[in-house]
């Protein structure tokens, strides 16, 4: 990342974080250049750039200062800690530039946007999607992609279209997704299971289901599972794409956090994949809004017919491609990406931090996630779980019981908190993880 990034980076991380407060001068320009390492005129041209943007302001003679932000002070929830929800923090969305998007797109598709356009996503995001998935490994043509109105869609569709292998079943890691699962079990889609712990996934069992079962394709969150937090290693990913060519079974590969996690050395199944039988989704919702409702889905040739077949009414509005579109293309994306990435592992370190000070033996037990949003605290079988949640809420720190992330009749649960630092502020992680650790405790005791 060149200096005049990371000056914009470092500062709108501060002021997302609060460390920057109303009315704050920043550094002369002068102090700045030396603090980063650079000229003055970089530092100049970032601290213009932030003035459009309204996050400082200069007076003539006097210097910057940090601009008042009346969301960030409506935004506090009064008090509430938030390891539940999954959503991006509200201090960090893009508002500004993709407004910015938004104007642009109008102004450079408005002849597209009046017409139904191509079921499969807007060729101009197709293209430069070409570009943004190769940085992941995940190197396919634009005829490869599809963009559908979230995720979620394309998980529905895959589950009830057809496959060639004529096989019904989907197999699931338990635990998983809590939607999707909802969705199979509503649907009445023939589902089979195997257990993945924060410790991966047993190999030789997933071998047998896929050589014995009547399995059309296996879904799973290769990277920053929801709600384990935990990747699988390299073996595993590698293991996985050599049976499912060798089976015949089809690998499903949501990698929903991808851009959210460390992306040096930390590619997905899709990359091990030679014979096509992997699907790679990947979700637009945690980097900017959950609301824009655009997903990515790479297909492999085998299913592409019946996939445009079943998923004809999916598709995503234009506006909000083409939005999409000029903002990968101005680069913003990706510079939005590198700060939200930040800030989460800072506040995924916090958390450690916190567990390693308050924990005691017998009590918790971590994971040692370092990135994504989500991680598992894993309890003993004595505590009462849904009592611990409750007690919590009560003192206004809000988790997830584990229990809602498996098939109801799975009876070899964990019991665990899926714990979210997404909307957890920084200032309040350590306070959180102190009240948990209090009420798991006192569930020991009880």
């Amino acid at each position: 990342m060149n200096k005049y990034s990371v000056i914009l980076a470092d500062i709108e991380q501060k002021h997302a974080a609060g460390e920057l407060r109303p009315g704050q001068k920043l550094p002369s320009v002068r102090q700045a250049a030396e603090a980063y390492g650079c000229s003055v005129s970089t530092v100049i041209r970032a601290y213009a750039e932030l003035e459009k943007r309204h996050f400082i302001y200069s007076i003539p003679q006097s210097g910057y200062y940090v601009v008042q932000d009346e969301e960030r002070e409506t935004d506090m929830n009064h008090g509430i800690i938030d390891f539940a929800s999954s959503s991006p923090d509200l201090n960090v969305f893009p508002y500004r530039d993709f407004q910015h998007c938004l104007n642009k797109a109008i102004d450079t598709y408005k002849y597209h946007l009046f017409t139904y356009g191509d079921p499969e996503g807007l060729g101009a995001l197709r293209e430069t999607l070409v570009k943004h998935l190769a940085a992941d490994q995940v190197f396919a043509k634009a005829g490869q992609i599809v963009v559908t109105s979230g995720i979620q869609q394309a998980l529905h569709t895959l589950a009830e279209m057809p496959f060639p292998s004529g096989k019904p079943a989907v197999l699931v890691e338990q635990p998983s997704y809590n939607k999707f699962l909802d969705f199979l079990e509503a649907e009445g889609v023939p589902v089979k299971t195997i257990a993945r712990t924060a410790d991966g996934i047993d190999l030789q069992q997933l071998e047998e289901i896929f050589r014995s079962g009547d399995i059309k394709c296996f879904y799973t969150m290769s990277r920053h599972h929801n709600p384990l937090g935990t990747s699988y290693s390299d073996r595993e990913k590698k293991a996985i794409a050599r049976m499912a060519a060798k089976h015949d079974v089809y690998v499903i590969e949501d990698d929903y956090m991808a851009d959210l996690g460390d992306r040096r050395g930390f590619d997905p199944i899709f990359a091990y994949d030679r014979s096509g039988y992997v699907v790679y989704l990947k979700s637009f919702s945690k980097i900017i809004f959950p609301g824009l409702r655009i997903g990515a889905v790479v297909l492999p040739e085998s299913l592409a017919a019946s996939f445009h077949k079943a998923n004809q009414l999916n598709g995503a509005a234009l506006l909000s491609q083409a939005a999409l579109d000029i903002y990968m293309k101005n680069g913003m994306y990706d510079r939005h990406r590198d700060k939200i990435h930040r800030q989460y592992e800072s506040r995924m370190r916090t958390l450690h931090e916190a567990v390693n000070r308050y924990n005691e033996p017998g009590l918790l037990e971590v994971a040692e996630v370092r990135s994504g949003i989500y991680t598992q605290f894993k309890m003993p079988q004595a505590v009462n779980l849904e009592r611990v949640v409750e007690r919590l809420q009560k003192r206004g720190v809000l988790v997830l019981s584990g229990k809602l992330f498996y098939l109801p009749d799975y009876r070899q649960r964990e019991k665990f908190l899926r714990i979210s630092i997404s909307r957890a502020r920084p200032e309040q992680i350590h306070e959180g993880v102190q009240a948990v650790i209090e009420e798991v405790k006192r569930g020991m005791n009880v």
